[in-house]
């Protein structure tokens, strides 16, 4: 698990982009410094990428959005809280997720913020930001930029410092916009086929909420702000709609399977034992056992738990990348590549199970192959920073130290830090071909680099 879809993909992620995007590079051209007072960590993983894909794939075609484009990433949080900060990403924290109780209040969450988008709320509020142009705020943005560049196995997930004020303001929304969004919201789940009561479910959750003191209330009833005219508006809709869909066992199956997966890794492998009988998906049920047992360093018994819930679904490819992950945390080097690899022939689109195979294949003294899968995994998720990481690693054993400095360059550049991605881009252009991609890359870097040093001397 990056913390550390089943049988049909519904949707393809790929980025074949050569170089880090421009938007990213040009928000480095306003900042000055992040003040890190507080810490944004994503929690990569593909098993519970993909559910929460399943989950958003109707709400975003409904609402207009690109399901091939717009991400749906876990913040590293156990508070209660979702948002965006671009047109590319919603957010949800993972105490969100373990928090609501169906899989309908989570698509109404996702509803909810895909609204913000498509209502063009983000771009607004980017647009009084920039005309701002403080150092905070671009912080800020940079930072959750950072953080949306994933950063491998969950347990060393890249963290970015930013100024607490200026994320507050960035994230908050007016009461029209909320309105406006829970309309659209409604909209888009009914047009889904789901039922819009998970929206009412959602507000329910929060009554009350305003008469707290701030300190004590959920940071998304700070940033959604709530009313009781939302919430009757809410029932109203649902009540004069008269809906009766039954639940989606497709999608009540993948919320049962991320949420257990968060569980298994965020709370005590006792309170998952504990817990394991309420589960009656058998597969999910051996799927959380097994993340017990590793979490204990039981590797028998995690190796017993994860087979079983392969012999209930022997085409799964998640189940057998934490299979990889497990052999691989226990240098079972050999016999994680296997695992990654049938994963791998299961889901061959899959950025974070590629880089498993990568960096399993390169542990297993396979540099050649292992080289060879990791720039497969970087054409579909350039922003990955545990895998830039694994690159620049196994560049430097292959002797290719102009592509080694690249990759770390980029990897500071997506962490923010513009001066060591300066000084390792240098290295790289001083060794790569002129004119080449790779070489186009670190320029790419460099300039950000320089315009930022240009900026802090005026």
């Amino acid at each position: 698990m990056c913390f550390s879809q089943g049988a049909r993909m519904v949707f393809e992620r790929v980025s074949r982009l050569a170089s880090i995007p421009a938007l990213v590079l040009g928000m480095f051209l306003w900042l000055v410094s992040a003040i890190p007072s507080a810490a944004v960590t994503l929690i990569r993983d593909a098993d519970i990428e993909y559910g929460l894909t399943e989950l958003a794939f109707p709400i975003l075609r409904a609402a207009g959005l690109s399901p091939t484009r717009v991400r749906i990433m876990v913040v590293n949080d156990s508070a209660f809280n979702a948002f965006v900060v671009d047109t590319q990403t919603i957010y949800l924290n993972y105490g969100l997720i373990q928090k609501v109780t169906n899989a309908r209040m989570l698509q109404a969450v996702i509803a909810h913020e895909a609204a913000h988008i498509a209502n063009g709320h983000l771009s607004r509020r980017m647009q009084n930001f920039q005309s701002a142009r403080t150092v905070a705020g671009i912080g800020a943005l940079l930072a959750l930029a950072a953080a949306a560049a994933g950063g491998g196995e969950a347990a060393a997930a890249v963290g970015a410092g930013i100024s607490n004020s200026a994320y507050r303001s960035f994230l908050a929304h007016t009461r029209a916009e909320e309105s406006s969004a829970d309309r659209s919201a409604a909209s888009y789940l009914r047009n889904s086929g789901i039922d819009p009561t998970g929206l009412v479910e959602l507000h329910q959750a929060f009554a009350g909420q305003e008469l707290l003191s701030v300190s004590n209330q959920d940071p998304y009833a700070r940033s959604h702000p709530l009313s009781r005219d939302r919430i009757r508006a809410a029932k109203a809709y649902v009540a004069t709609n008269r809906f009766n869909i039954p639940l989606d066992p497709n999608a009540e199956y993948w919320f049962s399977r991320l949420r257990g997966k968060l569980t298994a890794y965020t709370r005590s492998p006792k309170w998952t034992f504990a817990r394991a009988d309420e589960e009656p998906k058998l597969d999910i049920r051996r799927m959380r056992e097994a993340v017990a047992y590793h979490r204990l360093n039981q590797l028998g018994n995690a190796l017993r738990s994860i087979n079983a819930a392969l012999a209930a679904r022997p085409d799964d490819p998640y189940y057998y990348d934490l299979k990889g992950q497990i052999l691989m945390e226990n240098r079972q080097w050999s016999s994680a590549v296997s695992a990654y690899q049938t994963a791998a022939d299961l889901a061959p689109r899959d950025s974070l199970i590629l880089a498993g195979l990568g960096r399993a294949q390169v542990a297993a003294g396979q540099r050649k192959s292992g080289l060879a899968t990791l720039e497969k995994a970087r054409l579909r998720d350039f922003r990955n920073l545990r895998l830039l990481q694994d690159l620049s690693l196994a560049y430097a054993q292959d002797g290719q130290t102009g592509m080694a400095a690249l990759s770390t360059a980029e990897r500071y550049a997506l962490l923010g830090n513009l001066e060591d991605a300066g000084l390792h881009a240098r290295r790289a252009l001083a060794q790569l071909p002129r004119g080449s991609i790779a070489a186009q890359r670190a320029e790419d870097v460099l300039i950000a680099s320089e315009k930022i040093d240009k900026r802090k001397k005026r």
